[in-house]
């Protein structure tokens, strides 16, 4: 099928990483894009051609509201950019195929399992792959025996809720760090949390299921992919060697081929689709391992653009089936970029 215009729902036009991936998606001629967010002053929505409020995901409104904004836009492609959008969005890709438009997601049950981490370390591990040694607790009493059998205060941990967005409820625990250092010399977001803190406020009050597991020392990677069904097109390893609020500012893209070949098998096992970020970070035998999936395009994936690849247009082309050249396809390893903020006025 060919198209003189291709137009594009972008969901989370709010989101921190939106402007970047709007400008990748305005590097192809034919792509218009309309954005979306519940926040009806969202950056995307000066940024984009056209722009529309629709309910969050949990809203009974919520798939309606999109059909609707699919047929009167005549949709080709749904990019979502909220985690909380994608298992709805899976659920009723049929719907929204009948009403035009494709959406770059993956099938239900990847998702469920790539949206808990808890669920995700198991499902690996059963299937062979190495992933950090790890417990799943629920109640105090689990933490502390998951604490020490985890080999606490003799090694370094860490906890996350098995369901959350980015760096939320993420806190490491450490025997080694000097507090008086941390308070004076480190900013609030270092994520360093005492065991004693940590017990007494998780005995206040029920918590949320958490993976308790060992803490990786060594260096984090974000590696974008795109994926077709289960099968790695494309796999794009970057440094984090800086982060605010968890999101990566300066990195270099790396070619890894160990790292490469571990995202690869994540991606074949989880059969994911469409943009995906993997998260690994080198453990202390030196083996990079899993930290977390984000099973939709991530915010920092524009960087990759300036490494030669325009991730999201690769996404959106190859979910129409366009033709996609080797050359789009060839990462200029070692480049390194820098982010920073940029104003928008209106």
């Amino acid at each position: 099928m060919t198209y003189d215009k291709i137009n594009i729902l972008m969901t989370g036009a709010g989101a921190p990483g939106a402007a970047g991936i709007l400008h990748c998606l305005s590097q192809h001629p034919l792509f218009t894009v309309t954005t979306a967010d519940r926040n009806p002053e969202a950056v995307g929505r000066y940024l984009a051609t056209g722009f529309q409020v629709i309910p969050d995901a949990g809203d009974p409104a919520f798939i309606d509201s999109l059909l609707a904004l699919c047929r009167e836009k005549n949709i080709h492609v749904v990019l979502p950019l909220v985690t909380r959008e994608l298992l709805i969005l899976s659920r009723h890709s049929q719907e929204i195929e009948l009403a035009g438009a494709k959406v770059i997601v993956s099938p239900p049950a990847s998702l469920e399992i790539a949206n808990d981490k808890s669920r995700l370390y198991q499902f690996l591990q059963w299937r062979g792959m190495d992933v950090p040694d790890f417990r799943v607790v629920e109640t105090i009493e689990q933490f502390e025996t998951a604490s020490k059998e985890l080999g606490y205060p003799q090694k370094t941990i860490c906890f996350k809720p098995s369901v959350s967005n980015g760096s939320r409820g993420f806190r490491i625990i450490s025997h080694f760090v000097d507090e008086h250092h941390l308070l004076f010399n480190e900013k609030p977001n270092a994520g360093y949390i005492s065991y004693n803190d940590a017990t007494r406020i998780l005995s206040t009050k029920h918590f949320p299921e958490l993976l308790v597991s060992e803490y990786l020392p060594g260096e984090e990677y974000s590696v974008d992919c795109l994926a077709k069904q289960g099968e790695a097109i494309l796999v794009v390893p970057r440094t984090r060697k800086k982060m605010i609020n968890g999101i990566s500012v300066e990195g270099e893209f790396i070619n890894d081929a160990a790292i490469i070949s571990y995202c690869t098998q994540v991606i074949h096992e989880l059969q994911l689709h469409g943009n995906i970020g993997i998260q690994v970070k080198g453990s202390a035998a030196g083996k990079f391992l899993l930290l977390e999936i984000n099973p939709r395009v991530q915010g920092t994936i524009s960087a990759a653009a300036g490494a030669g690849v325009n991730l999201p247009v690769l996404a959106v082309k190859q979910e129409l089936d366009l033709p996609i050249s080797a050359g789009e396809l060839q990462v200029k390893w070692g480049t390194k970029f820098s982010r920073y903020w940029r104003e928008v006025f209106f």
